[in-house]
């Protein structure tokens, strides 16, 4: 099968969002000045928590790690999309192809775990202050974040290897702007059952296990916080969770989107609007 594989199929062509030059050219301009602001914003709060001693706590220390994960994960897709949009070029090599699809889930999947940890470091901060210093250790902190990345890699190599057993007959036509899984299925003339299958069984227990410990983490916070009465308490919880909740629930909700739909209910542009 393998063989037959890379005989059949040795490059994909992306079809990215649109065939208009007009249009291309302000893809280009939309997406270069994200990414270089995206850079631009990650890269200096690494090196603001590096050079800031008060910064070297567990909360800026996640902080840091999910700066580096939106680095890696967006540097996976973009400056492969930019350059296509410069040059027209939309052909992708097989091996590059799951290249990208390996990283991108690697990252990706580290990325919802950290947000986990991070519910659990505000658990710890709001409802056991006294105790924050001594649970939070930093040899927690680093056990955490390096199981992050473990189950990341592990979760892309389940899902790389089982795209290794497909065959790609058709016109090598991917209905994408990088390489993703369900459109690379749709592309296949193999049986994809089983990588549908896997596919639906990980995200589910994965975004189900990091959600409901967010979930979880947050509902010891709602309900210590409601037990003070007190405003300044109340405001101090507030701004110190609203912003990595808000981020939580948008990664979920498009990963959700993405991955747990119905396969006769996708619709290309609006998984292409997701995966943005």
């Amino acid at each position: 099968m393998a063989q037959r594989n890379h005989s059949v199929v040795t490059e994909f062509t992306l079809a990215g969002f649109t065939d208009s030059p007009d249009l291309q050219e302000v893809l280009l301009v939309l997406f270069l000045t994200t990414y270089i602001i995206n850079l631009m914003g990650n890269l200096g709060m690494i090196l603001l928590i590096n050079h800031e001693p008060k910064l070297h706590t567990p909360m800026y220390f996640f902080l840091k790690h999910l700066s580096l994960l939106d680095i890696s994960f967006s540097s996976c897709i973009t400056p492969r999309f930019l350059l296509s949009l410069l040059t027209g070029r939309r052909n992708i090599s097989y091996a590059g192809c799951l290249t990208q699809l390996y990283f991108y889930v690697t990252f990706g999947t580290a990325e919802g775990f950290l947000l986990a940890a991070m519910a659990y470091d505000r658990y710890v901060a709001v409802c056991n202050p006294l105790r924050y210093v001594l649970v939070m250790s930093r040899g927690l902190c680093l056990r955490l974040v390096a199981g992050c990345y473990a189950v990341g890699a592990l979760n892309s190599a389940v899902h790389t290897g089982t795209m290794l057993r497909l065959s790609f007959c058709a016109s090598g036509l991917l209905d994408h702007f990088y390489c993703e899984g369900p459109p690379l299925y749709a592309l296949s003339c193999s049986d994809t059952t089983i990588n549908t299958a896997i596919m639906l069984v990980f995200v589910s227990c994965i975004v189900g296990m990091t959600s409901t410990a967010t979930l979880v983490s947050y509902g010891h916070i709602l309900a210590a916080v409601l037990r003070t009465r007190s405003p300044r308490a109340w405001r101090k919880a507030f701004s110190t969770c609203t912003s990595h909740l808000s981020v939580t629930l948008l990664f979920y909700g498009a990963a959700t989107f993405m991955y747990l739909q119905p396969s006769s209910r996708r619709q290309s542009k609006l998984d292409k609007t997701a995966s943005v």
